[in-house]
This record gives C-alpha cells, sequence and structure tokens, in this order.
C-alpha cells in the first residue's frame, strides 16, 4: 500500500514557475513507476508527466514538453514536477500517483494503482 500527499500548487501568473512534490508512505515508494496527471473543470483527467521507478526513464505529454521537468529521490520517497513558463491552459488540478507494474512508463491513468487528493494550480493571464 502507498499513501501519495501532493503539496506546492498554489496561483502563479502567467510565465512563472511551481515546484509540485509528491510525498509516498510505505516501503515500496522506489519500485513504482510514479507520474503526475492534471485535470480541468470539465475535461478529463490528462497524462503530464512520468518516471521510472530509478528515474532513468521519463516521459511527458507533448503540450508541457520543455517546460516541465519530473523527478525523484527516492531516499526521501519523493517524486517532483517542476513546472516553468506555466500558461493559463496550465490551470488544472494536479495529481500524484503510482504504478506497481516497475516496467512501464505508464500514460494512461487506468494504470496506476495509487493517487493523492490533489493541489490546485491557477495560473493567471
Amino acid at each position: 500500500q502507498v499513501q501519495l500527499v501532493e503539496s506546492g500548487g498554489g496561483l502563479v501568473q502567467a510565465g512563472g514557475s511551481l515546484r509540485l512534490s509528491c510525498a509516498a508512505s510505505g516501503r515500496t515508494f522506489s519500485t513504482h513507476t510514479m507520474g503526475w496527471f492534471r485535470q480541468a473543470p470539465g475535461k478529463e483527467r490528462e497524462f503530464v508527466a512520468a518516471i521510472s521507478w530509478n528515474g532513468g526513464t521519463t516521459s511527458y505529454a507533448d503540450s508541457v514538453k520543455g517546460r516541465f521537468t519530473i523527478s525523484r529521490d527516492n531516499a526521501k520517497n519523493t517524486v517532483y514536477l517542476q513546472m516553468n513558463s506555466l500558461k493559463p491552459e496550465d490551470t488544472a488540478v494536479y495529481y500524484c500517483a503510482a504504478d506497481s507494474w516497475t516496467l512501464r512508463i505508464g500514460v494512461r491513468p487506468s494504470e496506476y494503482d495509487y493517487w493523492g487528493q490533489g493541489t490546485q494550480v491557477t495560473v493567471s493571464s
């Protein structure tokens, strides 16, 4: 069992930056692929970024490539999402998720087994 708690959301102007953190409980964190998803009002939850268990492989949605960076610190049981050059269309609730299947870098919400409660990111124009 893994419990996830996100933090770091807030209100920022377009062009600004935010760093989201996701703290995980449990001794198996380092074996999980970790992902970030987001959901805007009236829209489906969408993939943002994912990182393999050892940080060696990352994947990004086209909409955030070059602006967002996912990273992890297994010693701290934490995964991060550095978001730069934010745009109003990045406004959403951001969710951290963990996939029990170590060898997969999933991009679909159905591929993830554990979810945090979400943190709101609002980008003003």
